[in-house]
């Protein structure tokens, strides 16, 4: 198999596409982000990564970050691939995102700014440092509390996220995930033995 080789470039894929919600519940932005991911596991910390010389009025998605300190991650699902296409595209000068998409504010936890109620899982995250690296300036956060909706939890509260038509974003194109290929670790767990059938005389 030969590879053509290009020069570096943020050819990673496929990558979430999620909506960040800022603000407060009377003054709020939305942003579609697909620069984002989790950095750290104990405490859980992520990032989102953007660009300042796109937003430079005062209540652009940027500044409210830098001077509040909090957004809300937001994951997004098939039926919500419109609203994450146009957040993405559109700014917050010119349209209030949750008006126009029909989206739900719904207040936060931990913190002051809204979550998307339409979105499956909204985590909530504090800013501890930004990292100017050129083209983006990264937001790195502490998530502080997991919000999920209860339809895709089960009896014995496990999530089900496969349910959620959850999409994700290669190469400048939406896709919701598909079919389920393993599980973490399946390579190598021991398979449960088969109960032996006893034999029964007749």
């Amino acid at each position: 198999m030969s590879k053509a080789q290009w020069r570096g470039a943020t050819l990673l894929a496929p990558v979430p596409a999620v909506m960040v919600s800022c603000g407060s519940m009377e003054e709020s932005n939305i942003l579609t982000i697909a620069w984002t991911g989790i950095i750290n596991s104990n405490p859980p910390k992520t990032y989102i990564s953007i660009r300042p010389e796109r937003y430079s009025y005062k209540t652009s998605l940027y500044n409210i970050i830098k001077k509040t300190g909090e957004f809300v991650i937001n994951l997004t699902t098939s039926p919500l691939v419109k609203a994450t296409d146009f957040c993405g595209v559109r700014s917050g000068r010119d349209f209030d995102k949750f008006e126009k998409m029909a989206l739900t504010k719904e207040p936060a936890v931990q913190l002051g700014c809204p979550m998307i109620e339409e979105s499956p899982v909204s985590l909530e995250c504090r800013v501890t440092e930004i990292i100017p690296l050129g083209s983006h300036d990264m937001f790195l956060a502490d998530i502080l509390a997991v919000n999920v909706d209860e339809q895709y939890l089960d009896e014995r509260g496990k999530l089900h996220l496969d349910k959620a038509q959850l999409i994700s974003y290669a190469h400048g194109e939406y896709f919701e995930l598909g079919k389920k290929l393993g599980s973490f670790g399946y390579t190598v767990r021991k398979k449960k033995k088969r109960a032996r059938k006893k034999n029964v005389k007749k």
